[in-house]
């Protein structure tokens, strides 16, 4: 006779153990680690500047209250801040650990984003900029091709393996397990960052194929995001300019639209789910404004048509 299982959840004991058991339940779902990381840093930072919030649910209001109402909090620390506990709280309610999730009716604040002003011959030099003579200055070329080509996130690029690059179809797959969305895209290359990869593996030694990845250290390990921080600044104080990793993703969004690039073709090749990201990274400088401005003013038109047909004297 088959046993009837009721669907009991038993609520944890502790906010600890919500966090272990909400961790648990989210990498079971097939989130990434960096994800991750980013709900147990913002979990744990709450608890840790507000410990009486887990003593009683009006101390926990009054806690997100207060961690989200800090003077001076930067609209996309402030919106991060939000999605992440909200999510952690809606599973606490689900499983008896709180009676309400204290978010409820908090709204994201407007972001306008990062302002990237880079001009195109600040790009064109830094690429001129690393030694190609030796491996790290020749992954770093490569690294500045593929990201002002494609658009790729820095993590997304470090974690390309020998066959994700397909030269001859001049693309390079991001499968769904490197994809932050985790939905897989394939970016298509321009022939000079086709012949740079090949040429960076190409030196490799032999017994590093099938392990390491397209852009890894000397040594063979896995480049991240602290080393290539590092060695942007390096090349950026050469420039004398200040630049951060992702900016050259920002740098590649607005002139691929400069270039006559479809909005919709840049969404498809950043990853993004829908155009709500797109437009923060495709944002107009003043200049492009001014110019695009010039261009296709309607009231240049009219003038241009009234002289044709001889009316303006």
């Amino acid at each position: 006779m088959a046993v009837r299982m009721n669907k009991v959840k038993r609520a944890p004991a502790t906010m600890e153990e919500a966090l272990d058991r909400f961790i648990t339940w989210k990498k079971a779902n097939g989130i990434s680690d960096q994800t991750i990381l980013d709900y147990m840093t913002h979990v744990n930072l709450l608890f840790k500047r507000y410990p009486d919030a887990k003593q009683s649910y009006d101390q926990l209001e009054q806690a997100v209250v207060d961690h989200l109402g800090q003077e001076g909090i930067k609209p996309a620390t402030y919106n991060n801040r939000l999605v992440y506990l909200r999510t952690f709280f809606n599973w606490c309610v689900e499983h008896g650990m709180i009676s309400d999730n204290p978010l409820n009716g908090f709204k994201k604040r407007k972001d306008e984003g990062r302002h990237v002003s880079v001009d195109e011959d600040t790009l064109a030099r830094l690429i001129t900029l690393p030694n190609r003579e030796t491996f790290a200055g020749l992954r770093d070329y490569t690294l500045f091709l593929l990201f002002l080509d494609c658009g790729i996130r820095p993590k997304e690029a470090f974690s390309l393996d020998e066959g994700d690059f397909h030269p001859r179809a001049r693309e390079i797959r991001v499968d769904a397990a490197k994809a932050k969305t985790r939905v897989s895209r394939t970016l298509p290359l321009s022939p000079m960052t086709v012949e740079a990869i090949q040429e960076l593996l190409s030196v490799r030694p032999k017994e590093w194929s099938g392990k390491a990845p397209i852009f890894c250290t000397n040594e063979g390990k896995p480049l991240n995001r602290h080393t290539w921080g590092d060695r942007v600044e390096m090349y950026c104080k050469k420039l004398g300019t200040h630049l951060w990793p992702y900016a050259l993703r920002h740098a590649f969004s607005i002139v691929f639209l400069r270039g006559g690039g479809n909005a919709f073709g840049l969404q498809q090749m950043l990853g993004h789910v829908d155009m709500t990201m797109t437009k923060r990274y495709v944002k107009l400088s003043n200049t492009d404004v001014k110019e695009q401005h010039n261009t296709a003013s309607p009231l240049n038109r009219l003038i241009q048509q009234k002289v044709r047909v001889g009316k303006i004297k």
